[in-house]
């Protein structure tokens, strides 16, 4: 996984989502039962291992998010860290409750490792991985903003990306039309239509001086004109086949 959501608080959210998971597979499926424990005391290892999860990921939380702010990037090999440090942690920590007088477990640690750390692994890996994923989902979408520059060193429009609709031939000039405050807006800049291609080419050609962006695409109105926000272009035969995939 090369993107990571660097959100404490996201991953502090995940971290309880696998506590209270964590408890229930515990106390109800009891995985490592072996036969010397009575309802007190699978009640109390399912809350140490269950906290065990949680302080352990709330730890791999700020572990990452140290890392991502120095290097600015994620990668797999950094991911892969994550899971073992948190298994590292989580097998110190539930080891040592296992064998504590509040448990008093028979297991040695190679037996632990292989019958209890090893099982929960597997069980519990896929729904990090799966929790991990969607918290990439929760990151918020920063707003792109795209800079039109005209010949003239003070012709440009600046303007976010999703609120630019289309670009138009007009001679000399291209004419920008884009939304402001949900009103359309208009702007003459000195340049090329092929030129604004070429810079942004996220722009649709449909026509030999139309370019659009495919965001705005709202319907085909006939089968030569379409509908965009606020606003309806000609589509060139030579470029409909381009229009029919969106």
């Amino acid at each position: 996984m090369k993107q990571l959501n660097p959100s404490i608080k996201h991953h502090i959210a995940i971290g309880v989502l696998l506590c209270l998971w964590s408890f229930l597979f515990a106390f109800f499926v009891r995985p490592f039962e072996h036969g010397t424990m009575d309802l007190q005391v699978w009640i109390r290892v399912s809350v140490g291992f269950s906290l065990a999860s949680l302080f352990s990921y709330i730890v791999v939380a700020i572990y990452q998010k140290i890392v991502y702010q120095k290097i600015v990037k994620w990668n797999n090999a950094l991911e892969v860290s994550t899971y073992i440090l948190f298994y590292l942690l989580y097998t110190i920590i539930t080891y040592t409750y296992y064998k504590s007088d509040i448990i008093r477990g028979n297991y040695e640690f190679s037996q632990f490792f292989t019958d209890i750390i090893i099982n929960i692994a597997l069980v519990v890996t896929p729904i990090i991985f799966l929790l991990r994923r969607y918290a990439i989902k929760l990151i918020p979408k920063k707003e792109e903003f795209v800079t039109i520059k005209g010949d003239n060193k003070m012709d440009f429009l600046k303007i976010k990306k999703d609120e630019l609709i289309c670009v138009s031939n007009s001679q000399n000039y291209v004419e920008i039309f884009f939304l402001d405050n949900d009103q359309l807006k208009t702007k003459l800049i000195r340049s090329s239509l092929k030129k604004i291609q070429y810079e942004f080419d996220f722009l649709i050609q449909i026509h030999r001086s139309h370019l659009i962006n495919p965001s705005h695409f709202k319907s085909w109105k006939d089968s030569v004109t379409i509908s965009l926000t606020q606003i309806e272009l000609p589509v060139s035969k030579n470029y409909k086949n381009r229009l029919l995939s969106l």
